[in-house]
């Protein structure tokens, strides 16, 4: 999930994992603004992880820690971005 800004902001990450498995709720993986963030963003696409810019959610998400899991008020708008996903990865298939 990315966020870009105008010229005099700065661009921020924020990558998330969910392990329906093991996790909770899904986590922190990466976040970072600036040139850490155009690094997230080119690894991802290398990887072809799906990216999604979504300002306001990164927001949020920029003020956690590596690690954590989404807070709770977040997880439909994460769902609906997971499915998103989901969708893409299917029609892909």
């Amino acid at each position: 999930m990315t966020v870009n800004k105008n010229k005099s902001e700065t661009k921020k990450t924020v990558a998330l994992k969910y392990d329906q498995n093991t996790d909770q709720a899904p986590r922190i993986i990466a976040s970072g603004k600036g040139s850490i963030a155009e690094k997230i963003i080119k690894k991802a696409r290398q990887e072809n992880i799906p990216i999604k810019e979504d300002k306001d959610v990164v927001q949020v998400l920029a003020e956690l820690n590596i690690g954590d899991e989404i807070p709770e008020e977040l997880y439909t708008v994460i769902a609906e971005i997971l499915s998103f996903f989901y969708n893409i990865e299917d029609l892909q298939a």
